[in-house]
Formats: structure tokens, C-alpha cells, sequence
């Protein structure tokens, strides 16, 4: 058994390695019938627990088609009013576009004698074929019948798409199955020539996916947060609703808790919903959102019995904290990346150091790519709505789940508002510049040493000073006499210079002039002894190191 557990469960046939085309399309067959096999063995397995059954296989396995094409999108009819039946269970369409896109991965990383593109769409007309068998079957009169063309059209273009993703993925990674491998390097962004430098950040398309992907995530926890959060409030209240909707007998409650499990992340999605503020429908004229709910009569249903008592919104306000969490994550990826800069081989800063460091970005364009990443959000915040909801029936139950374009906005508005400031923050905290206004250099600790009239300096140069090759902008730290008497002056026109320099502007000459000036009245206060200088350092109140040119603290008198 050890053996056979690396092996594919269908197996194409070694004959046809001579015929790829005819092996790709096998492949795309053996994704749908995998699919399939995903819904029908657990609605088969219902069927035969189930005591009283009103149809047979033949009804189980049409209502296993129905329920494969629901996963797709597609819009199927339900009872003898032809009422429309459009929520799709977000886990089966999970389920779909993943085995797509990893049969468009696996045709196109194969090597063989044949065009370069042929496999894809090999792929995809065995899917489609599939596919529209099952149209086809489940077409006919009963409790649910599919649409031809609405049906087929949707499916077709989603087998495309994923299909063509997967094989990108894989054509970019250079082999494998499209998880794995060395991608190509992120292009610069395709922004107008006219657009000034300072406004685009460089290299930064990867950093904007990254972060639009990490706002994404803390959406869907803050709905799954949501979530959990009203599970719990009905297990405490003692009411019970969602477990009393289950019903009774093994096979009706296996059978909600399969169907519940399937729409566990359109749950997610309406939660994200709540959480952003414009919350979601359960029914035409209602309203579910943390400002108040307005309800009518709903299915007994698990998921619906989560949904929070009419009134007013109350503590339940406390929930649009989470898409402010959801903020922190992008401010932290693009502030870093503003910080660092582009990271592209042959990419050169602007203040001289080496290739492929880059420059750090300028707070205009931090802002852009942050404001990119919130509309890539609010997008994907906006499809994720519109999927998760749909028609249950006709009448009221033809509006379910949030309005896309307003959860839309509320994700990129959410975003934008946590993650321009903190990115800023982030970037200013990263470069070492300080915040606030002139005082801002006296604030910051310097690091530097440096002498005046030839000395050396790190961190900066004076007037007639060397440089050591290191960049800086704090002033050097003055050295303090230790004379009797002098200690106190010292400390006190010292910190007076500093607090002169940096409301002088904090140039370099000026806090230079200024310490040299402080230090000069010091040496005139004189020490026990009343000397006022020497060079060998016993007796006089200073000395000259001449070994690197600093000036050193004056001596102890003798």
C-alpha cells in the first residue's frame, strides 16, 4: 500500500504519451469526474442512510450534478415556480478552481513534442465536455433543473480562466506544478511617463500584491471573528437556535451540517460584511449590520439562526474595530518596503550607494502603492460579496447577502484609513528620521565624534574637517570638562547649545560655533589650580590627542 500512495488515482495510459493532445484532454475529463465524485459520494451516502427517500439514485445523483454546477456559478431552477436558485457554496467553488488550476499547472509544465499552448486548452475541452453532459442530464423536469446556456457559459469561462491561471503560474515558474520554482523578478510599475519620479514607488508591485493580500486576510478573519463571536452568543443565551434548526433523525442532520460546512464561507464573507459596517440581507427589506438589524421571517436554517436579534446595535458596535486591526498588516509590509526600497538587480539609489540597494521611496509614493493595495482590496472585497450572496427563491428571498459595491468601498476605505498613516510611520521609523518639528534633532541621541579645525568627524564634516566615509545627521558629541567648578557650567552651556542648535535649524557650522564657544567660556572659568590649557595633559585643562586629531577631556589638576 506504501507504494501506491504516490501514484495518481487515474492514470493516463503510457500508449498515448505519443498522442499529448488526446492525454490533455483525459486529464481535463478526469478533473470534472474528480469534482463530481467530491459531491455526489457524500449525497449518495445520504441517500442510503436516509429511511424514507421520495427518489432514487437517479434523483441523488441528479441532485449531485446540481449541486457540482451551483459550485460553478451556475444559476439552476428550483420546484415547479422555476424560482431561481443563485448562492454558490463558496467551498465547492474553492474546491473547483483549485483542481482547474492545478490541471492547467501540471499540462503545462509537461515536456513533450507539442506547441507550447496546446495543453491548456486540451484541458479545458475535456472539462467542457464533462460539463456539459451533466447540463444536459440535470436539464430535465424535478425539483431542480439546470439552465442550458446560463449554465454551460459560466462554466466554460470559469474552466478558461482557471485553467489559463495555472498555466501562467507554471510557464513563469520554469517546471513543476506551478508551486514551486524561481519566479521571474517583479516588472516596475507601468505608470505614464509624465508621472514624476517621487510619485511612483519603485519596484513596488509585488509589495502592493503583498500587502492586498494580507488585508484580504485579516478581512475574512475579522468575518470568521464575527462569526465565532455569534456561535458563541447563541450557546450561551441558552437559546440554542442553530443547533434546534438541525432537526431531528441522523440523516437530516448530517445533511444540514454538509450543507452548512459548504457555506461556512459565505458565512465568512457576510461577517466581513458586518464587520466593514454595511453589512447583508437575508431577505428583500432587511438589514443585518452593527448599527441595528431589521428582520422578517427566515428558513430554518443553522446559519441563518446565527443572525443577531432585531434592534439596536449596542455593544455590537465593537465589531468594526476588526477591519482597523485588519490595517496594521499592509502598513507594516509597504512601510518596510518603503524603507528598503527597490531590491531589483541594477537598481541604483540616488544617494550614491551601492546597486541593487535601491532608494527609499519618497512619502508620496508610499502613499500610492498604499491606496493601491486598498483598491485592490476593496475589489476582491466586492467579488468575494457578490459571489457569497444570490436568490434562494423567489419573493423574499431573492436579495441574500451584502451589497458588493458597498462592502467594496468599506474594505478600501477601511484599509486606506490604517495603512496610509501607519506605512508612513513605519517608513519615518525604519530611515531613522525623527517626527516632530525643530525639535526633532535635539530628540534624537547623538553617535557621532567629531574636532573642529582639521579633526575628523563621523557622521558629517565641519569646516576644514575630513570625512570618514560614513553618512550622518546628528552633530558629534561635545566633550565635557571635569575641572572643580566647572562641572555645572559646563553641563548647563552645553545643553544650552544644543537646545540653541536645533532651534537654529540644527545646520552643522552653527552647532559646531556654538559648542566651541560654550567650551571656550568653560576653559575662561578656570580650574583649582587656575590653569588654563596645556598640551601634555597633567596640568592643563585640555590636550590634544594626536593620534586620530580629538580632542580629548582636560586633565585633572595636579
Amino acid at each position: 500500500m506504501t507504494q501506491l500512495m504516490g501514484r495518481p488515482i487515474v492514470e493516463v495510459p503510457g500508449e498515448l504519451g505519443a498522442r499529448p493532445v488526446l492525454a490533455d484532454v483525459l486529464t481535463g475529463v478526469r478533473t470534472a469526474l474528480l469534482g463530481l465524485a467530491v459531491v455526489a459520494v457524500p449525497v449518495l451516502g445520504l441517500w442510503v442512510v436516509t429511511p424514507f427517500a421520495d427518489d432514487g439514485a437517479a434523483g441523488a445523483v441528479r441532485l449531485a450534478g446540481v449541486l457540482w454546477l451551483l459550485g460553478h456559478g451556475a444559476p439552476v431552477l428550483r420546484g415547479a415556480a422555476d424560482a431561481p436558485l443563485t448562492v454558490t457554496p463558496l467551498l465547492l467553488g474553492l474546491l473547483v478552481v483549485a483542481q482547474l488550476y492545478r490541471a492547467g499547472a501540471r499540462v503545462a509544465a509537461r515536456r513533450g513534442p507539442r506547441p507550447r499552448w496546446s495543453g491548456p486548452p486540451a484541458v479545458w475541452c475535456g472539462y467542457c465536455a464533462v460539463a456539459v453532459a451533466v447540463v444536459a442530464h440535470c436539464s430535465g423536469a424535478g425539483l431542480f433543473r439546470a439552465r442550458v446556456l446560463p449554465d454551460v457559459l459560466v462554466v466554460t469561462v470559469l474552466a478558461a480562466a482557471a485553467t489559463a491561471a495555472g498555466a501562467r503560474t507554471a510557464r513563469r515558474a520554469g517546471g513543476g506544478h506551478g508551486l514551486s520554482g524561481v519566479r521571474r523578478p517583479a516588472s516596475r510599475w507601468r505608470v505614464p511617463a509624465r508621472v514624476p519620479a517621487w510619485a511612483r514607488p519603485d519596484g513596488g508591485a509585488a509589495a502592493v500584491r503583498m500587502a492586498a493580500l494580507a488585508a484580504g486576510a485579516g478581512l475574512v478573519a475579522s468575518g470568521a471573528a464575527v462569526l465565532a463571536v455569534a456561535a458563541v452568543v447563541d450557546a450561551v443565551d441558552g437559546s440554542g437556535q442553530a443547533m434546534a434548526a438541525l432537526g431531528v433523525g441522523p440523516a437530516a442532520v448530517a445533511g444540514l451540517v454538509l450543507l452548512s460546512v459548504a457555506l461556512l464561507p459565505n458565512a465568512v464573507v457576510w461577517g466581513a460584511a458586518y464587520a466593514l459596517g454595511p453589512g447583508f440581507a437575508v431577505g428583500e427589506g432587511t438589514a443585518v449590520a452593527p448599527g441595528g438589524t431589521v428582520l422578517g421571517p427566515v428558513p430554518d436554517f443553522p446559519l441563518f439562526a446565527l443572525v443577531a436579534e432585531p434592534g439596536a446595535g449596542g455593544w455590537r458596535l465593537a465589531a468594526c474595530l476588526l477591519p482597523a486591526l485588519a490595517g496594521v498588516a499592509p502598513a507594516l509590509l509597504l512601510g518596510r518596503a518603503a524603507a528598503e526600497g527597490a531590491t531589483r538587480p541594477g537598481a541604483r539609489a540616488t544617494d550614491g550607494r551601492p546597486s541593487g540597494a535601491g532608494a527609499p521611496w519618497h512619502p508620496v509614493a508610499t502613499g500610492v502603492a498604499v491606496l493601491a493595495a486598498a483598491l485592490l482590496t476593496g475589489a476582491a472585497a466586492a467579488v468575494l460579496g457578490w459571489l457569497s450572496g444570490g436568490a434562494l427563491a423567489g419573493g423574499r428571498m431573492a436579495q441574500l447577502g451584502p451589497v458588493p459595491w458597498w462592502t467594496g468601498l468599506a474594505a478600501a476605505g477601511w484599509v486606506a484609513a490604517v495603512a496610509v498613516p501607519g506605512a508612513l510611520l513605519v517608513r519615518a521609523r525604519a530611515l531613522g528620521r525623527p517626527w516632530g518639528g525643530p525639535l526633532g534633532g535635539a530628540l534624537a541621541r547623538p553617535t557621532g565624534r567629531g574636532v573642529v579645525a582639521g579633526g575628523v568627524i563621523e557622521g558629517g564634516t565641519a569646516e576644514g574637517g575630513v570625512a570618514d566615509g560614513r553618512s550622518g545627521t546628528e552633530e558629534p558629541e561635545a566633550p565635557m570638562p571635569t575641572g572643580a567648578g566647572t562641572a555645572l557650567a559646563g553641563i548647563a552651556l552645553v545643553r544650552t547649545a544644543r537646545v540653541g542648535t536645533a532651534l537654529a535649524g540644527r545646520t552643522r557650522r552653527a552647532a559646531l560655533l556654538l559648542r566651541v564657544r560654550a567650551y571656550a567660556v568653560v576653559l575662561r572659568l578656570g580650574t583649582p589650580d587656575g590653569g588654563a590649557g596645556g598640551t601634555d595633559g597633567d596640568g592643563g585643562a585640555g590636550a590634544t590627542d594626536g593620534a586620530d586629531g580629538a580632542v580629548s577631556a582636560p586633565g585633572p589638576a595636579n
